[in-house]
């Protein structure tokens, strides 16, 4: 295994981590449990991130250790032994002495670790744990003391990315954006939304990587569907596809969503809903500023849906009316566009920090060096019975969605490669067939 980082940046983390941590503390950080798909046949692995932020560790059953009881930070990887009979099964170990040049003080076997957890019980006065990931370590953990999240802080550190944790995310994006282009170049009417999955995750995996959510595929009335993930059906001559997809480089994620018909021609209202889409997603690129506080860049974003869909003749009624609260739009507007505008990207594609739609958390306020998307979407599901779709715009799903860096000279668009103006579409779609 080999670190994304050098030893400094990850050393550096830990540093700042403790030294928001009060005195006598123990910090137990453990990686994701193995998954059981069915029977002995388990998920494909993927590291808890926090155990990669702090100390990228990527293999099973590690957990960072570290404490200053004694008044000095001092940190230890707990990993697997070398085991030559598990590993004719399932790969070499590197062991304890294998992993010593990871950016800890000390490395021992996982099977020190509970007797190591119990003399620390004794000694520590606070216990910070991130529970609910190694149902093994929360059973361990009985201690009638409260066990606190450290999350709180970490989460805070995550925000802003290094210049080393941004050229991963530039290399997902690029990734991200040849598999989007692929997919456009090689599509046709009748084709399947599977292949199209198959063309997006091909390339992820022929450039080493994977997918950091499953891939959204969606033709037609499925594009209205804000998290479809059967990819099963045909896409119809006429129909747009939706395809929202990103992948991962070293735990680091891209997101990149296009909408463009499957035969490559738009029709008038397909045009219609697109251009507000993209005007929208403009307004919300331009408004990711420096400075600005969180919501700044949906509510740019939903005004001109409001506006665009009174103009359409969608709304009867005055683009406010449509676009309700100002801090938070919530008027009718949310009947078509009923997500927010964007999220953090980093080690999770819905990155830690706050600023979801639904979270009680405010936001942070936007600052050079963080990463987050921007898409905003309309969808009118000819499938809906709680509201008038208007039948002009019936079964179309349009999102477009980029991955923007913040910097203090404005916002640097890290997927901008991807064709997005309906000319630009028009003539790639299908020139690989």
């Amino acid at each position: 295994m080999n670190l994304p980082f050098d030893n400094e940046e990850y050393l550096s983390r830990q540093n700042r981590l403790f030294e928001e941590l009060p005195p006598s503390t123990c910090l137990i950080i453990p990686t994701n449990d193995k998954k059981i798909r069915s029977n002995d046949v388990a998920y494909p692995f993927r590291p808890n991130s926090y155990m990669l932020y702090l100390c990228g560790w990527n293999g099973d059953e590690g957990v960072f250790l570290a404490s200053n009881i004694s008044g000095k930070f001092q940190s230890t990887l707990f990993v697997p032994p070398r085991d030559t009979k598990s590993e004719i099964w399932e790969g070499r170990r590197l062991g304890p002495e294998g992993a010593r040049d990871w950016p800890v003080d000390n490395t021992q076997s996982i099977e020190d670790l509970e007797p190591t957890i119990n003399q620390i019980l004794n000694d520590a006065e606070n216990i910070f744990h991130i529970q609910g990931i190694s149902s093994k370590l929360d059973s361990a953990l009985t201690d009638s003391r409260e066990i606190l999240d450290p999350r709180i802080i970490i989460d805070r550190m995550r925000v802003t990315k290094s210049k080393g944790e941004i050229k991963h995310i530039k290399e997902a994006s690029r990734i991200g954006t040849e598999a989007h282009i692929l997919a456009m170049k090689n599509a046709f009417p009748g084709i399947g939304e599977w292949e199209i999955q198959s063309i997006v995750e091909g390339h992820f995996m022929n450039c080493k990587s994977t997918w950091s959510f499953p891939s959204i595929v969606g033709g037609g009335d499925n594009a209205t569907i804000l998290h479809y993930k059967e990819n099963s059906s045909k896409i119809n001559n006429g129909d747009l596809v939706l395809v929202d997809a990103g992948c991962e480089v070293n735990g680091y994620a891209s997101d990149i969503t296009r909408t463009w018909p499957v035969n490559g021609k738009f029709t008038q209202p397909q045009k219609e809903i697109y251009n507000v889409v993209l005007e929208a997603e403009t307004a919300g690129i331009e408004a990711c500023q420096a400075g600005a506080a969180w919501n700044s860049f949906h509510i740019a974003a939903s005004k001109v849906l409001a506006k665009g869909l009174v103009d359409l003749g969608v709304f009867d009624c005055s683009p406010e009316e449509a676009l309700g609260d100002q801090l938070d739009p919530d008027g009718p507007i949310r009947n078509f566009f009923m997500h927010g505008t964007g999220h953090l990207l980093g080690l999770d594609v819905h990155d830690v920090g706050g600023g979801r739609k639904g979270d009680k958390n405010p936001g942070p306020t936007l600052k050079s060096g963080m990463v987050l998307t921007v898409e905003p979407g309309l969808y009118f599901g000819s499938w809906r019975n709680d509201i008038h779709v208007p039948e002009r715009y019936s079964g179309i799903g349009i999102r477009i969605e980029d991955d923007i860096l913040i910097t203090d000279n404005g916002p640097i668009v890290l997927t901008d490669m991807v064709p997005k103006t309906i000319e630009d579409i028009e003539e790639l779609v299908g020139i690989g067939v």
